[in-house]
């Protein structure tokens, strides 16, 4: 073994450390175009955990290991680290495939391929343990002083393949409280275990010397493991048994370990406080750490396991401790590889650029993101706060061109026997620049919470027209507004005038929502358990506020602020911004011909698929599209079209979707075909969330499936329903099949959201086969004179019923809700001119065509044929 420590890094560490700043630049392009990527939360939070983080640990402790251990890996030895590396990198690869396409079983794949590299990381540290100890007994010696901290870097490698089980579960999709259950175990055994016990192990030997100690005390490591192994455990034993309780008492254990582990670090920092980005970073984190674990196990402890609650301490974990933890450590460790001496100082002092900066934008801009603050102040915070992180990467570039300077210095010196020239002292006293520092993130702060406000303050009514030209109080009446049942609560607000009224915003709702006012303030879209702040200013007139998103307002998302004394005569129409869309209705050239690119929605039905179970994936989605030629609205679609996939099977048959919201809003699916709990498969889902629907095909028919989020019509009128055909027993064979499914439109404006006040009136303004209006006038259906043709039809509604005809035929064979009300070659000779169908019914019709010409099939309710219900036959 060679245990002569290099005095420059090696290739090996070079090339091991380029995933991490490969995926230091992925984040960023992702955290700014993540508006525009599907599930984006997802992928930033795993681009950082996996990305960054367990590269980083990767490499470290491995590192750091040899190095504690003295004793250091050969060279021939160094490919099987840097593969191990690569994999986990190949591994995450597979899981952003996976979930961006809601393929578990691919997240499975690289799930599996990660936790295997890192369990044989675990084992190759052990081995390591065991060679030093070795070593070390043939020349007479104990184990090394340090050895208790390497055994922190084996116990996290052997959590993170029980913590990436996990989160298979949690790709799978599973109810609650299973889901939450698995969520918590996901992020104790990932953020709290891997990541924790990783760190405990650094900072026990390197923070003290990083705070100027020359002393470390090893007594504390072995408890200190035990309580933070045994604190993870109890959480995991309480969330997967549905136990808050008990996973709060393992956060207080796992509590108790790090305050042994940061226990002797207080009066060192006590005595001299952090002078460098490094310690005041890790400062920093450790006090993000302890925060955020007593906010863990208060929130535990005040209600049951919900993946909204327990999300809201991602920010914590990940931003204020992870974030800053990793470029603290990493600030203080590259510094150091480049070869000791005036290399590293010349390093270290360009990490140290604007560092007191750095530190408090990041923190102070952090604490402030956590207030209940409009969604503009949030944005522009964000922004800051990420500046000051992605500040990092060219500071450490200079860093190292800073020491490789040096160093090539000191070769030539070296050469010449001269020694080189000492780096430049700096000029000034530090203290009036770590003041400029301090006044520069105030002023930075302030800036950007200024363009917050600005941008926040949207509409073309101001805060002032709430005062109706009544004079101040001086008064402020604060009032908390909770957004739960499609209610907000209180609903009615009495202000007296001339007060500036406060109201702090919670959802406590399952679902998001938003609060606007007449005047303009909104809180933004608050997700489950979030919480805004809107300054009203001084009151002197009745004022209307609603929830913005679409149909929550009409079921009676309704608030009603007035001034005591007041009739409320003076306030006015609430049509300010955020409430439905304004302008004109978009209107519809029946006329006009969509053009030669179009392309119908094939109409054709395939046959069923082989086997006894389907499995589908369903992405929901809400963007902009054409319903009818020249005519667009935003959609709100399965798999991103009006009308989600038609599904078919046979008796028995079981199908399996997987329903994924990368929407705005709360939806979900509810599916007629099957007889299942609606508590469990039908609930709403959040953005980012996804569920697993199971149902056994028990009886035959076609079958409507919609989104049952309220206000349910909406939803189903802006795109989200479906088919599903389950054969009847010994189906007579039929030269083509198809499927018409009728739905509605009701428009806003061009482009925008479907009108909810026109769905509640149910006067639509279009009704369509298969989500476009008249598309099979356009692109007609071919056949054959003597062709046997059966029709498919179902009208998913949600208001208009539906009377199928087609004009110059008859059916000869009728099937309807399951049954046949006709049959071909009956003893009557009896024949059916139409299919009636109420909203919800389904069946089919069977005809032959005799002679050639074009066949018009449509909705008999003639009015809802000439909205669009109409399609045309060519027989040849």
């Amino acid at each position: 073994m060679n245990r002569t420590r290099d005095r420059r890094p090696t290739s090996w560490h070079r090339r091991a450390g380029m995933p991490v700043r490969v995926w230091m630049m992925v984040l960023i392009l992702v955290g700014l175009a993540h508006w525009a990527i599907p599930n984006s939360r997802w992928l930033l939070v795993h681009i950082f955990t996996i990305g960054l983080v367990a590269n980083s640990i990767l490499l470290w402790s491995q590192t750091l290991a040899e190095r504690f251990l003295g004793h250091h890996l050969p060279p021939e030895r160094r490919p099987w680290q840097i593969g191990r590396i690569y994999a986990v990198n190949v591994g995450l690869l597979v899981i952003i495939v996976g979930m961006l396409g809601a393929w578990w079983q691919v997240t499975m794949v690289g799930a599996i391929v990660i936790g295997s590299v890192l369990a044989w990381h675990a084992v190759a540290l052990a081995l390591l343990i065991g060679e030093s100890r070795r070593v070390r007994a043939e020349r007479g010696e104990g184990p090394a002083e340090n050895e208790g901290s390497a055994w922190f870097f084996v116990a996290s490698a052997c959590l993170l393949p029980f913590g990436a089980g996990f989160g298979v579960a949690l790709a799978y999709g599973f109810a609650d409280p299973e889901q939450a259950g698995f969520l918590v175990a996901h992020q104790a055994l990932n953020i709290l275990g891997f990541l924790g016990l990783a760190a405990a192990g650094v900072l026990m030997v390197m923070f003290p010397r990083l705070l100027g100690e020359t002393q470390v005390s090893t007594r504390r490591r072995p408890p200190a493991l035990a309580a933070l192994v045994v604190g993870v455990a109890v959480i995991c034993s309480g969330a997967l048994s549905d136990q808050p309780v008990v996973a709060a008492v393992g956060v207080g254990v796992y509590l108790v370990g790090w305050l042994i582990v940061v226990a002797p670090f207080v009066p060192v920092l006590l005595r001299r406080p952090p002078d460098s980005y490094a310690s005041a970073s890790i400062t920093a984190a450790l006090l993000w750490l302890i925060g955020s674990l007593t906010a863990y196990a208060v929130i535990l402890l005040t209600g049951p396991f919900d993946a909204s609650r327990i999300s809201l301490l991602t920010v914590w974990f990940l931003a204020g401790f992870a974030g800053q933890l990793l470029l603290g450590v990493m600030s203080h460790l590259l510094p150091t590889m480049m070869g000791g001496g005036e290399v590293t100082v010349a390093g270290k002092r360009v990490m140290n650029t604007w560092w007191l900066w750095r530190v408090l934008v990041i923190n102070a801009g952090l604490l402030l993101w956590l207030m209940p603050l409009t969604s503009w102040v949030k944005v522009t915070l964000s922004a800051l706060v990420m500046l000051a992180y992605i500040l990092f990467l060219p500071i450490m570039i200079r860093s190292a061109v800073a020491a490789m300077a040096v160093r090539r210095a000191q070769a030539a010196a070296s050469d010449v026997s001269e020694a080189p020239a000492a780096a430049p002292a700096t000029v000034g006293s530090r203290a009036p620049q770590l003041g400029l520092q301090g006044v520069a993130a105030a002023t930075a702060l302030a800036l950007v919470i200024s363009v917050g406000v600005a941008l926040g303050g949207g509409g073309t009514l101001s805060a002032d027209d709430a005062s109706g030209g009544v004079a101040p109080t001086g008064q402020t009446t604060t009032v908390q507004v909770d957004a739960v049942g499609m209610r907000f609560t209180p609903e009615t607000i009495t202000v007296p005038k001339g007060d500036r009224l406060v109201l702090t915003v919670t959802n406590k709702d399952d679902m998001v929502h938003d609060l606007v006012l007449e005047t303009g303030q909104n809180t933004g879209r608050l997700a489950p358990g979030q919480s805004a702040t809107v300054d009203v200013g001084v009151v002197g007139r009745s004022i209307e506020g609603w929830c913005s998103i679409i149909g929550h307002r009409q079921q009676g998302m309704v608030l009603h602020i007035k001034v005591e004394g007041d009739d409320g005569s003076t306030g006015h129409d609430g049509h300010g911004a955020g409430g439905p869309a304004t302008g004109p209705a978009a209107t519809v050239d029946f006329m006009k011909d969509p053009g030669p690119d179009f392309r119908a929605r094939d109409p054709r039905l395939a046959p069923a698929p082989a086997g006894e179970v389907h499995k589908y994936t369903f992405e929901v989605t809400e963007a902009p599209g054409e319903i009818a030629p020249g005519t667009t609205a935003t959609r709100w679609t399965y798999n991103g079209e009006t009308m989600g996939p038609v599904l078919r099977g046979k008796l028995g048959d079981t199908f399996e979707i997987t329903l994924v919201n990368n929407g705005t809003m709360a939806h979900s699916v509810d599916f007629h075909a099957g007889m299942v709990s609606p508590d469990t498969n039908m609930r709403d889902i959040n953005p980012g969330e996804r569920l697993v629907y199971r149902f056994r095909a028990e009886h035959t028919g076609i079958w409507l499936y919609h989104c049952a989020t309220m206000p349910m019509p909406v939803h189903l009128a802006a795109g989200m329903f479906g088919a599903v055909v389950i054969d009847p027993p010994d189906l007579a064979p039929v030269d083509a099949e198809y499927l018409f499914t009728q739905s509605e439109w009701y428009l806003g404006p061009d482009g925008a959201p479907i009108d909810a006040d026109k769905v509640a009136a149910g006067i639509p303004d279009l009704v369509m086969f298969n989500g476009y209006a008249n598309q099979y006038v356009y692109r007609p259906l071919r056949a054959k004179v003597g062709d046997r043709i059966r029709m498919w039809v179902l009208d998913a509604g949600p208001n208009e019923p539906l009377s199928f005809h087609v004009i110059g035929s008859q059916f000869d064979t009728v099937y309807k809700e399951g049954a046949y009300l006709l049959r071909r070659d009956n003893a009557l000779r009896g024949g059916s001119q139409a299919l009636g169908l109420l909203p919800a019914q389904g069946g089919f019709v069977e005809m032959t065509f005799l002679e050639p010409g074009t066949y018009t099939f449509l909705n008999h309710r003639m009015f809802d044929g000439d909205r669009g219900a109409m399609g045309k036959i060519i027989v040849e």
